[in-house]
């Protein structure tokens, strides 16, 4: 579409714009504003060109105050000849703000500015005629309104006619006449009588809106001097009058619009063009808009806007642009509301059009329209009551100057003429509620809100038949309008041509216009950013500023953050001056008010607020963004009584900006909250935008803000030093980092380029190409050359070759000169009807650029065969392209031929598609072509026979008679690939006669011969084409549906086949060992659906005899029975290379299921065999892949050799077969000679107990049957029992396990006698009832290491029946109650049990909301005995009970109580309780009052214990207070005065109690406290009595808040811990001030062992003075300084003092900040640390060269046992250099390397070292970039690694082959416990292969596969089968 954009002059207009500031601070006076937001006129102000009155009057329920009385006095008694002041929105269009011309390039008409009325600050007065139109119209109204006021008026009368009697008035008994007659008392008392009443009367009556104009406006001249006389107007003349109310209505309406938005034909236009050089409202340029069809609208109401009106297809969109008059074309009928809806992403010039538009009308370009209104949103939101419709249309939009319900009935009358426009739909405020819409049609006095008037008005209820237009940036659409559009249309913005037309006007004042035309041409990245028009406009204004500055040395910015902060800079130094300082002087000069700006900002997006009021904006900050023009002002109502002045900025983009500034300089915003706002992430996840519609480049501001560029601008504006601002800077870039490895849609991936873009960071952009791996795929959206240059900048710095797939995508032809600029694709796709002959044009000059390319695709366009040669032409010029692919173009004559000549020149070119390239039939006619006799002679020369060429003979009536005509076309063509020729007639003769002279034609890919009237005959002639073409790889025949197609190997792809795997054998024949020193290609026959029976085969089995490379073979979908699946197996002996057999759906019985049963021990090459014979019957047998040979010709079981896999084992699987138990014991005893069988699945059977029985009976023969399954069957409580009895039956089984009743599981190991056995009967329903004989089968076994019952129904008497029986057990054994409805009445008795009996060890409970419940058993001497109680809810008597229970408990070793409401006074009762103890006791309680009381209380709460106290450790933040303790004998007797506890007022501070804690704690050698706060006095307890304690050993302050004068304290008594191994000062805040103190304390520690350090501020000065202590520290076997901020020089001089440090084990200095030089000398000294067995190096940005050295050194490192090194910025050389290195440490145990960059060299190479770690238990690659292709190595090193028991690969790409792999390898990782793969790619495949491994693996716990696009019904169903799958998040 064509619509025009002004351009701007830079003139300076400081001073009008002070003089509106002034006016906007109530300095020069105020006027209300119109109650509803908006500003009317009057007809004389109109016609004078004024501005409107400066007050209207308020309601009159309410009051004014005498301040705003007297401001609006003095507003309207002016000076004689005064103007009427202006309000603060009415400037004139050159006091607009520079950003408001440059960001809403529409100038006056933008849409942040729009509420500002056009008129002129001085303007002339009004004339004396038009006052007496207005004072004669004004009467009736006013005396008709005042006739209804009698009191009031004769009361005020009274007030300002004191002298004059007014008694006469009595007489007059009509109203009205007795108001004129005091109206006129009034005027006759002179003009400042009359002037004050009228003041009075618009302050407290509620006066119509047009009266009230009026009477204000005309006050000051002299209202009194007129007289009112309403007899005077003629009935005539008022039947006129109403007949020329609409059309003086129209034309003030025009004269509104007019003064509004401009016009170029105004009069004088001309003469003013001759004046000036170029207008302001000329500089108009062309906007793109383009049409998009509505169905797919109306489906998708369910849909985002985004995904319906950014994802459309290209197909939608017509071929041309639209223009104004194509808006409007009549597309419903007549009488009928059209809707027409444009959507444009922001700036590209919505409001301008809609201004535009506007101005048209008045110009006279859109006749067909009466009436025009523009509605905006922004300024709707300020209406918060609903109004009618006469009201939103005359007092909103333009007052009617008289006869106001002629005019609404004119316009009634002709709404079929009327225009209605709704700007901005996407900033409306409040929801789109239409609830509330009446649902036939409201009436004309009906009240609404804005929301239903929308809706009404679009749906036809209110001005019916009108046109609606509406326009929004993408968005959520309403539903409602979802289905009333009629026209839906996108504005683009800019083209190429359009942007030169821009510039071209923008700099036509300039000298160097040609110069600033010339670097937005040259420069791609400028150009691609001006498709854009808003930032078109700022590009040009920047580069305008800097050219006048520094004229030919120009350097602009690169992204549109760094153009944002140019274009800030620039409006300073344009206020401000050149000269007034440098840009550091005048940012810090304005920071404050900067930083306000940013507040601001950041508030109205965090409350979705784009208005603010002038009491929310201070004044510093209004003043600075004012004058420099980056807020707007207007006027506002508010309450519906007083005016005030409302701000915007002046760009909605501008407040993005402003707040992603506020959040990178804000000392407010640490790491977490600036974390928390960079919500991209979830800005995707939302369906509805709502809560982020107004933020669509905030992110990108963001990430703008986190270049290296814009450091120093905030540095400077923040006031801190760079390290400040680049941590925050990586928060942003490491967020990016991690986005990329979710699962991205292509807009998705373009916004996160767009983000990547604006960082300009090589690295993070580098990082997310490899994480995006390289492959880049489209769909259905469209794409801009600003994201085509985002896109690129991320592809380039990619280390691999790129592909690129653009499915459906609509694209400006600009993209593909931007894509020109790419080196490193490889692969490049478009698709889609929408690229034609100029699409392909533009892309054959881009590709002249791409040197790497090797595959092209065009296909599905609408190219023709001109271009396709121009395109060909044009990819001779790609030296690497191996492949073409242009099938379903428009190519239908014979021009192709020059591109084979092309083609044949072009080296290494592999492959053609086209849908023809030679010859193309196709049609019904009847007869065939003469062109049927082309040769290829003419084009021998230049095609070589590694061309490949498709030919297509679809559909051409071609009979046998042919055939031999086709033989000879197909003969004399040595480069096909595809021959169709379906659709034909050829039968069985033509088919027989083609496929005999196959060994003679050359086809690459296939032949289709389907719907050729091929009978039976047929096949069987086709078939046999398979033993004499040893090409055919793949055969595919369907009777039924017609199908015949033949498919062939390449002969390179023959020529590279390998040899197969030779297998050892004795044959009798020689011919078979001739057979098999051939290698031959496998061939695959699919004979489906052809209706065969049993009496076929005989001849189908003669043909595939032939056939002996068959390697699968499928017959499913027909009728061969019992008798033909006998007859078949009888035959499989001659195929000796088959590895697949499929016979489904061939209607087959029970009896057949035994026979294959049998042909399990017949044919011992099985290796699946998968039977169903349910609605969908299955046979699918799979074979080992190697080649069977036979000496005889009789089936009998030593036919085969001996099989190679017998190790692997094979499978039976028989589904949806209902059995008996003779059925049962028939199958089993097949079954059982079956050799190497080692996994049964029965799945929905329906087996009674007798068939299983039965079953569990055969067990002890099946030798090497590792599982058994029996699914999907429901087993009642006795065979709930049989199956567990099972263990007893075979001493085999390890596990036992049974599911809800319905799935088995008997997991069985190699040898006779296996060392554990576990039983696991999980939500059976076991009650009471079933324990007894439960507990029987249990004891009968003397080998269960595990009993799982939880998730039953025991209750209190199934838990008393089974404790009964747990003393007579006479093993180790585990058992788990959980979820069995115990009480807490069971928890005692448990406890009981637990106390009296010799062989429970261990007891846990928990009621709510775990509800666990465990027990441990033990079979020898234990001297452990531990009880775990959690949230047991326990009331008081439950308390004693339990503390009476524990006084039996004599042998107690660990009590642990969490949350089980003990107050303090039951605490001392407990601790009483268990004075009786005869070995050491630890206590453990977890109370909320723990973190309440202090530290003194806690310790006094210790004393009270009777033994002497070994440990003591407090931590509140877990509400944590344990206790050590030690009995040194047994107290046979108790005083009786035992002290209770007082916490209230303990006497604590008498030496009584400091002498009771020596005695108690004289032992300790544990103290740890952590989150306490210490006050004087426990400090002074702390150092004087606990720490000098003799034995203390362990001492640890964590976490805690001190004084800083206990701190110095505290490090002084620590010179009195001589005993002391372990310190602990963590999280204590302690900086480098307080190590000198510190390392006096360390030095008086001779036997410390472990310094822990971390989170705290010590620094390199701290570490530098702690490393000369640690010097002498010869024991020292810990180090944790981490979280430190230690640098190069710390971690320099700590590594010389390592040199000597030999005992030393674990070192820990994550999350410091060094560098790879740092990180490097550290690496050479733990080279000498040769007992280091932990090394914590984490979130240090090492970087590979540390990884390097580190490398180097591990060789020394030979005890090392965990390595972690995740986030240290390792590449793929370090990665590498470190996996190969790793293979010395083999006592590694743990292994961390996530969220490191580490490339697939990296993963290789560790997967080759992974079997050297035989005793690695978890490794972590979580975040790394782990592909399918890695996840194969990986798998088969993981399989390697015995003792492997957490695998962490999440967030990474692994797709379903990655979990395939890892799936295969599970069941050899017998101690996997986790395997973590959240947030990965794997989809269905992969998960239904994992949950199949699964089975087989009863030591897993958990595979996490959160967030990976599994289909959500198919992941309940596997959570169902198997809950260990966990797909949620927690």
């Amino acid at each position: 579409m064509s619509q025009e954009a002004p351009d701007f002059d830079n003139s300076n207009d400081i001073t009008k714009l002070q003089t509106a500031e002034a006016l906007l601070r109530g300095e020069a006076g105020k006027r209300p504003a119109d109650r509803r937001g908006y500003h009317r006129e009057t007809a004389a102000q109109r016609r004078a060109g004024r501005a409107p009155s400066s007050s209207f009057p308020p309601p009159p329920t309410r009051r004014r105050s005498p301040e705003s009385g007297a401001r609006l006095r003095k507003a309207a008694v002016a000076e004689p000849g005064a103007e009427p002041l202006p309000l603060p929105h009415v400037l004139s269009r050159q006091s607009r703000s520079a950003v408001g011309r440059l960001l809403f390039w529409g100038g006056p008409h933008c849409r942040c500015g729009r509420r500002t009325a056009h008129r002129h600050l001085h303007e002339p007065p009004f004339q004396s005629d038009d006052l007496h139109l207005d004072v004669v119209s004004a009467h009736s109204q006013l005396v008709e309104f005042l006739s209804h006021q009698p009191v009031w008026l004769l009361t005020t009368s009274q007030r300002f006619l004191p002298g004059v009697a007014l008694n006469g008035l009595d007489g007059i008994t009509n109203h009205k006449e007795k108001v004129s007659v005091l109206l006129g008392l009034l005027e006759e008392a002179g003009p400042a009588t009359w002037e004050q009443f009228v003041q009075c009367l618009c302050m407290e009556c509620d006066l119509p809106l047009d009266l009230e104009t009026q009477l204000m406006s005309s006050a000051r001249e002299g209202f009194a001097r007129y007289h009112y006389h309403s007899s005077s107007m003629h009935e005539k003349d008022v039947k006129q009058q109403q007949l020329d109310a609409p059309k003086k209505y129209r034309h003030l309406l025009v004269d509104s619009v007019r003064q509004r938005h401009g016009s170029r034909r105004a009069a004088g236009a001309a003469v003013q063009e001759q004046m000036q050089p170029l207008a302001v409202n000329q500089a108009f340029v062309n906007l793109v808009i383009r049409q998009r069809k509505t169905p797919c609208l109306k489906e998708g109401t369910e849909k985002s806007w985004e995904d319906v009106a950014g994802a459309c297809k290209p197909e939608e969109y017509v071929d041309t642009a639209m223009k104004v008059s194509d808006l409007f074309r009549s597309v419903v009928p007549s009488g009928t509301t059209k809707v027409i809806f444009l959507f444009g992403k922001p700036g590209a010039g919505k409001t301008m059009l809609m201004h535009s538009i506007c101005q048209k009308w008045v110009e006279g370009d859109l006749p067909q329209f009466l009436f025009t209104f523009l509605f905006e949103f922004r300024q709707l939101n300020l209406l918060k009551r609903k109004l009618t419709l006469k009201e939103l249309l005359f007092d909103l939009f333009l007052q009617t100057e008289d006869s106001p319900e002629a005019v609404f009935q004119y316009l009634l009358e002709n709404t079929c003429r009327t225009l209605v426009i709704f700007d901005g739909l996407d900033e409306f405020a409040a929801n789109m509620d239409v609830s509330g819409s009446s649902a036939g049609r409201p009436t004309l006095t009906s009240c609404m809100s804005i929301s239903e008037f929308f809706a009404d008005v679009c749906h036809g209820k209110l001005l019916p038949g009108c046109t609606v237009l509406v326009t929004s940036r993408p968005m959520r659409l309403p539903d409602f309008l979802a289905n009333t559009v009629n026209l839906l249309a996108e504005i683009w913005g800019f083209d190429h041509e359009k942007i030169m037309e821009y510039a071209s006007h923008y700099f036509h004042q300039h000298s160097f216009k040609e110069q600033a035309i010339a670097h937005l041409k040259n420069n791609i990245k400028l150009l691609s950013m001006c498709h854009i028009p808003a930032l078109c406009c700022v590009v040009c204004n920047c580069l305008e500023y800097l050219l006048l500055k520094h004229q030919m040395n120009v350097e602009l910015p690169q992204t549109m953050t760094q153009f944002y902060i140019k274009m800030l800079l620039i409006f300073i130094n344009k206020q401000q001056g050149e000269h007034e300082g440098g840009e550091e002087t005048k940012l810090h000069c304005n920071r404050k008010a900067i930083l306000g700006l940013c507040d601001l900002a950041m508030k109205g997006l965090e409350e979705k607020k784009i208005v603010f009021y002038a009491g929310e904006i201070p004044e510093h900050v209004k003043e600075f963004a004012s004058l420099h023009g980056l807020l707007t002002a207007f006027e506002v109502k508010i309450s519906g009584t007083y005016s005030e002045v409302g701000y915007a900025f002046v760009h909605l983009s501008l407040q993005e900006f402003f707040a992603a500034l506020c959040l990178m300089v804000s000392k407010r915003v640490d790491r977490n909250y600036l974390r928390k706002k960079f919500f991209l992430k979830s800005k995707w996840t939302l369906k509805n935008k709502a809560k982020t519609e107004i933020m669509e480049s905030f992110h990108m501001f963001l990430s703008g803000l986190s270049s290296k560029e814009c450091r120093t601008f905030l540095t400077l504006l923040a006031e801190q030093d760079e390290a400040w601002v680049q941590d925050k800077q990586d928060v942003i870039l490491q967020f990016l980092k991690k986005l990329a490895a979710t699962n991205l849609t292509g807009p998705k991936v373009i916004e996160l380029c767009h983000c990547t873009f604006e960082t300009q960071d090589l690295k993070v952009a580098q990082h997310i190409g490899s994480l995006l791996n390289f492959k880049y795929k489209f769909k259905n959206f469209r794409l801009t050359p600003l994201d085509m240059l985002a896109l690129l900048f991320v592809m380039d710095l990619g280390q691999g070759l790129a592909r690129l797939d653009f499915t459906g995508c609509l694209m400006d032809i600009d993209c593909l000169e931007i894509l020109a600029s790419c080196k490193n694709v490889e692969h490049l796709s478009f698709r889609s009807r929408r690229y034609g002959d100029d699409f392909a044009a533009a892309l054959s000059k881009s590709l002249q650029g791409m040197a790497s390319l090797k595959t092209l695709e065009l296909t599905s366009g609408s190219i023709t065969a001109t271009r396709i040669v121009d395109l060909v032409q044009a990819s001779s010029h790609c030296p690497q392209l191996e492949e073409i692919n242009l099938q379903d173009n428009r190519i239908r004559n014979l021009q192709v031929k020059r591109a084979m000549d092309l083609f044949s020149r072009m080296e290494k070119l592999k492959k053609i598609e086209k849908d023809t390239v030679i010859v193309y039939f196709s049609g019904p006619s009847g007869k065939v072509p003469r062109s049927l006799d082309l040769r290829w002679e003419e084009n021998k020369e230049h095609i070589t026979p590694t061309r490949q060429v498709k030919l297509c003979l679809q559909g051409c009536s071609l009979s046998s008679q042919h055939a031999k005509e086709i033989v000879a076309i197909l003969q004399s063509c040595p480069c096909l690939s595809e021959v169709d020729l379906s659709g034909n007639k050829l039968g069985d003769e033509g088919c027989s006669c083609l496929l005999e002279s196959l060994p003679w034609i050359s086809i690459s890919k296939q032949l289709d011969l389907s719907q050729n009237c091929l009978s039976v005959n047929g096949i069987c002639s086709l078939l046999k084409s398979v033993s004499t073409c040893q090409k055919m790889m793949d055969v595919q025949l369907s009777l039924c549906h017609e199908t015949a197609v033949l498919r062939f190997i390449g002969d390179r792809e023959s020529s590279s086949i390998p040899p197969r795997e030779e297998a050892e054998c004795f044959v009798d024949d020689q011919q078979y060992g001739e057979e098999n020193q051939t290698p031959t290609t496998p061939q695959k026959i699919r004979l489906t659906d052809s209706r065969f029976q049993a009496s076929d085969l005989e001849k189908l089995c003669a043909i595939l005899k032939e056939c002996s490379s068959i390697s699968e073979l499928d017959l499913s979908n027909n009728y061969l029975g019992d008798a033909g699946l006998l007859q078949l197996f009888q035959f499989l002996p001659n195929l000796r290379r088959l590895s697949s057999l499929k016979l489904n759906g061939n209607h087959i019985s029970l009896n057949s299921v035994f026979f294959l049963a049998q042909s399990l021990s017949a044919l011992e090459d099985i290796k699946i065999m998968d039977l169903s014979l349910g609605h969908r019957q299955v046979v699918h047998v799979a074979f080992w892949d190697r080649i069977r040979v036979t000496s005889t010709s009789r089936w009998r079981s030593d036919f085969l050799m001996q099989p190679k896999h017998d190790t692997q084992g094979r499978c039976f699987r028989l589904r949806d077969c209902r059995m008996g138990s003779e059925d049962v014991t028939r199958l089993c005893q097949t079954l059982a000679l079956c050799p190497q069988l080692t996994q049964i699945d029965l799945c929905g059977n329906s087996l009674c107990d007798q068939s299983i029985e039965r079953l569990l009976s055969f067990l002890p023969y099946l030798c090497h049957l590792k599982l058994l399954s029996i699914r999907n069957n429901t087993f009642s409580p006795c065979c709930v029992v049989l199956l567990i009895n099972s263990i007893n039956l075979c001493e085999r089984i390890r596990m036992a396990e049974v599911r809800s009743s319905e799935n088995a599981f008997l997991h069985l190991g190699a040898t006779m006698r296996s060392q554990k056995t576990s039983c696991r009967l999980t939500d059976c329903a076991i009650g009471q009832g079933q324990i007894d004989e439960l507990c029987k089968v249990l004891e009968q076994h003397g080998r269960l290491a595990e009993v799982d019952l939880s998730r039953n129904q025991l209750g209190l008497e199934g838990l008393r029946c089974l404790l009964d029986h747990l003393h007579q057990v006479p093993f180790t054994c585990s058992f788990n109650l959980s979820h069995n409805r115990i009480s807490q009445d069971g928890v005692l008795h448990l406890i009981n049990a637990f106390a009296t009996s010799g062989n429970t060890t261990e007891v846990q409970a928990s009621l709510c909301p775990k509800a666990t419940l465990l027990i441990k058993l033990t079979s020898r001497d234990d001297p452990r005995k531990i009880l775990r109680l959690t949230e047991c809810k326990f009331q008081p008597e439950h308390l004693e009970k339990l503390c009476l229970l524990l006084e039996k408990c004599t042998g107690l070793t660990e009590y642990i109580s969490s949350y089980n409401n003990v107050t303090v006074q039951a605490a001392e009762r407990l601790l009483h309780s268990l004075r009786k103890n005869l070995c050491p006791l630890k206590i453990s309680i977890e109370e909320p009052w723990v973190h309440k009381e202090s530290v003194m209380n806690l310790v006094y709460l210790a004393v009270q214990t009777c033994g002497n106290i070994t440990e003591i450790t407090i931590c509140k933040d877990k509400s944590l207070f344990q206790l050590g303790v030690r009995f040194p004998h047994y107290l046979e007797k108790v005083e009786s005065d035992v002290s209770r506890l007082n916490l209230c007022k303990p006497e604590i501070q008498h030496a009584g109690f400091y002498q009771r804690v020596r005695e108690n704690c004289a032992p300790l050698q544990e103290l740890r406290w952590s989150h306490v706060e210490l006050h004087s006095d426990e400090a002074e307890m702390l150092v004087r009595i606990l720490l000098p304690l003799p034995e203390l050993k362990k001492f640890g302050l964590t976490s805690s808040s001190i004084m800083p004068a206990g701190m110095d304290y505290l490090i002084l008594g620590l010179q009195n811990c001589q005993a002391i191994e372990e310190l602990n000062l963590g999280h204590m805040k302690l900086g480098s001030a307080a190590v000198p103190k510190l390392v006096l304390g360390l030095r008086e520690m001779p036997s410390l062992k472990r310094l822990i350090l971390n989170h705290n501020c010590i620094g390199d000065d701290g570490c530098c003075i702690l490393t000369e202590a640690l010097r002498n520290m010869h024991y020292m076997e810990e180090i944790n300084l981490s979280h430190n901020k230690i640098g190069d020089l710390g971690l320099t001089t700590l590594a010389a003092v390592l040199l000597e440090m030999e005992n030393l084990k674990r070192i820990n200095l994550s999350g410091n900040i060094p560098s790879s030089a740092g990180g490097a000398k550290l690496m050479e000294a733990l080279a000498y640390c040769k007992r280091m067995e932990e090394l914590l190096l984490s979130q240090n940005g090492f970087g590979s060269r540390t990884a390097v050295k580190l490398a180097c050194c591990l060789s020394h490192m030979t005890n090392l046992k965990v390595l972690h090194l995740q986030n240290n910025n390792i590449g793929p050389e370090g990665g590498m250099e470190l996996a190969r290195a790793l293979v010395v440490c083999g006592l590694l145990e743990e292994i961390s390397l996530s969220e490191n960059d580490l490339g697939q060299g990296s993963f290789y190479a560790l997967s080759e070292g992974l079997p050297c770690f035989e005793h690695l238990r978890k490794i972590d690659l979580k975040l790394c970039g782990v592909t399918d292709d890695a996840s194969k190595s990986l798998s088969h090193g993981f399989r390697q690694c015995p003792s492997v028991e957490e695998i962490i690969l999440s967030w990474n790409t692994l797709g379903d082959g990655g979990a395939q792999e890892l799936a295969s390898a599970l069941a050899g990782m017998e101690k996997l416990k986790l395997l973590d793969l959240e947030k990965n790619r794997i989809g269905a495949c992969g998960a239904t292969k994992l949950a199949e491994e699964l089975v087989k693996c009863p030591e897993i716990q958990f595979i996490r596969l959160w967030d990976n696009p599994v289909p959500r019904g198919l992941a309940e169903n596997l959570t169902s089968q198997d809950p260990r799958l966990c797909f949620s998040f927690y």
